[in-house]
Formats: structure tokens, sequence, C-alpha cells
């Protein structure tokens, strides 16, 4: 099935379209199937649609069959998802993937392909999102109040085309209700792109942890461009790659970043150690270099006989971070008692050196209070007390 349509459309560059809709036997990825394929590809304005059946090789549960009209009987006989992958992988790559509640359609997309042997990894754009952006006062945003707030023409709602549709007419209605550089402006900020940077991708950030840690971008010849913490590593990394841009030197730091490296540390003490443990070991160019005074120490007496651990909590892992300082020196992170006493006995052996980063971070906390477990003499024996 196709059509033209000749209207204009916002700002994305020269990427085509693909407006795209599913129907499935359920909500759950890896336990339901795709029942109906529907997409409005978009180039030049010119609007191309598609639809296709698809038998899902199992049953379509009642109240699926009574929302979508999609029935058992009518997917019997058409293709199943492996039949059509190829031409369809074909018709949806290299296209800007529009979809409302964006990550359903793309994650049924993609674990079909990879059923059938294909890797899906497009540049997406969820319309909840950019609803939501755009129209802030606005309370719902779901496809059938775009359909009431924008006077679309709902053919079929819950088929799949129909409600492709929907969304290419959402599209098309949207310069004329917002300014021409605010819609340019929410559709690039919103477009999660698989490939961010060099060899960073969507996904590959979202291995980065969800909660505290430290980051540090590099760019060409692996040159430490910026060092960086955060109570949210995943969500701040990703905004520093994707997100809106607020000064120029945001920009230029943008465009050289090739490569990422992150660290989960627990909680907050830990990311404050690190990260001054990584300014001073790369020395990026993008950070402000550290102001460091006639007045500050060269050594400190420490005020502990040993090595100490300062527990965090990392609250997105449910797990225990030990940090192990000795001597003014941050030693690293240890996940247990015993492997904090090897890296304290690695720090004996190698007679670790005064760090005024790891001195500023901790001395107006242990005068505040700040509990540490020190470790005995005897490493081997793990924590002796807490002080």
């Amino acid at each position: 099935m196709s059509d033209t349509n000749l209207s204009a459309e916002p700002s994305s560059g020269d990427v085509p379209l693909v407006f795209v809709d599913l129907e499935t036997t359920g909500g759950s990825v890896g336990e339901h199937r795709i029942t109906e394929v529907g997409i409005v590809e978009v180039t030049n304005g010119q609007a191309t649609r598609w639809s296709s059946l698809v038998d899902p090789q199992q049953p379509i549960p009642p109240f699926i069959q009574q929302l979508t009209g999609i029935s058992n009987a009518m997917v019997r006989g058409a293709p199943t998802f492996a039949e059509i992958a190829p031409a369809l992988f074909e018709r949806l790559t290299g296209k800007l993937f529009v979809a409302h509640n964006a990550s359903f359609d793309r994650g049924f997309l993609r674990a079909e392909f990879e059923r059938a042997g294909l890797t899906f990894n497009p540049d997406v754009l969820c319309t909840v999102r950019l609803s939501r952006a755009l129209f802030p006062a606005e309370k719902r945003h779901g496809l059938d109040a775009l359909v009431e707030r924008h006077a679309l023409v709902a053919a079929d709602r819950h088929r799949a085309l129909a409600d492709a549709d929907l969304l290419w007419q959402f599209w098309q209605r949207l310069p004329g209700l917002v300014p021409d550089e605010m819609l340019a402006t929410q559709i690039e900020r919103l477009t999660r792109r698989h490939r961010l940077a060099g060899d960073i991708t969507d996904d590959l950030i979202e291995t980065a942890p969800a909660g505290h840690g430290v980051y540090a971008f590099f760019g060409e010849n692996d040159a430490p461009l910026y060092v960086g913490r955060s109570v949210r590593v995943r969500q701040r990394v990703r905004s520093h790659l994707s997100g809106e841009r607020r000064s120029s030197r945001e920009q230029r730091m943008a465009q050289q970043i090739r490569r990422v490296e992150w660290q989960a540390t627990g909680g907050e003490i830990g990311a404050l150690l690190v990260e001054a443990r990584w300014l001073t070991q790369l020395r990026p160019s993008f950070n402000r270099a550290t102001r460091v005074s006639k007045l500050d120490p060269v050594s400190a007496p420490w005020p502990f006989g040993g090595a100490v651990l300062i527990e965090e909590q990392d609250a997105v892992r449910g797990t225990a971070v030990f940090h192990v300082i000795d001597r003014w020196c941050y030693l690293g992170a240890a996940s247990s008692a015993s492997e904090a006493g090897t890296l304290a006995a690695a720090a004996i052996a190698a007679e670790a050196p005064f760090e005024l980063s790891t001195w500023r971070i901790l001395q107006a906390r242990l005068e505040r209070g700040l509990r540490v477990l020190p470790l005995e003499p005897s490493v081997s024996e793990g924590v002796a007390s807490v002080l």
C-alpha cells in the first residue's frame, strides 16, 4: 500500500523518517510477538505507506483481539516475522525511527530482528517525549490525547498503519504550532542516536553506572578531554553526548569525543576521590586546572595507625564499597575487607605518596565525624573495629 503527501515537515536534517507502529500479542518483548507492522516512510515530504500482518506463531489473547481487531484467523497464513525481516530491515535502515512510546516498538523490532539474525540499532525519536517537551502545560500525551488536541484524523485506531499515520499527521501539524527553532532544538535534543560519538553507541551508554561514579572522555589518539563525576553517571554521559549544549566550550568538547570510560564508586566520597585521582593522572584539556596555594601542605600527619576504609552503600546495586586510604593516599575501592587488605599491603610496599587532593577531601570530613574502619597491621585479618 502506498500514498504520497507533499506537506511540509519539521526539519530533521537530510535523514529520511519512518513513522512506525506495531500491534503485538502482549507487552513483554521476551514472551510476546508482533502481529502487525505499519510504517509511513517520509523522504523530502513524500510519504509512502506500508503494512503487513504477521503470524506471531502463538495465540492472540482475547482482550488483545478485542482492542486491535486482529484475530487469530486473520494472522493465520500471514508471513512470519522471519519471512518479512530482510525486506523490512532494508526499509527501516538508515532512517530516523519515530514512534509513540518508541522504546516499546524499537524493543520488539530489535528482538524480532535478532531472532532473524539481524542487528537493529536505529536512531530513535519518541513522539510522547516530543509532545511533552513542546507542550509542557498539557497533562496527557497519549495518542488519543494527540488526536483530540491536534484534530488528527483517526482512520482505524489500534491498527498499526492507521496509528503510524497519526504520528505523521502530528509531525505535519508541528511547524504551525511551535517556532521552527524550538522545534528543531527539541527534535535534536530528544533523538536518541545509536552512534553518539566515535565508537560510543547508545547501547554502550546503557552499560554505564546508573548511580554514583566518575567518567572520562577521550578524543583523537586517546587524548584526555574531560573528567567528571555524577550521582547518575549514565544520564550525565548521555546528556554530554546528546543533550542541549549550553556553551561553545561544551560544543567543542562534544565534537572531539571519541571514547568514554567510567567507574562506579558507590557514593559521593568515592566519586570525589576517584575524580581527583583521574584529574591528576590524565590532566584532561577541558577541565579547569586545580589551584594550588602556597598555604597547601606538602605533607600532613596521618591520624591513624595504618590504612583505613570508608564504607559507602551503592544504592543501585545494593552492595557495599570500601574505599582504602593510607597516609592521605587513595589506594582504590574494594568489595570486601580482604580485598582492601591486599590494596593496603601493596601501598605499604610501594610507599604511597601524600596526595593533596585526598587530604582536601577527607580532612574536613574527618573533623566533622566521618566514620572510618581501621585495618589491623595484619591486613589478612580484615577489619578490627569501628571508630
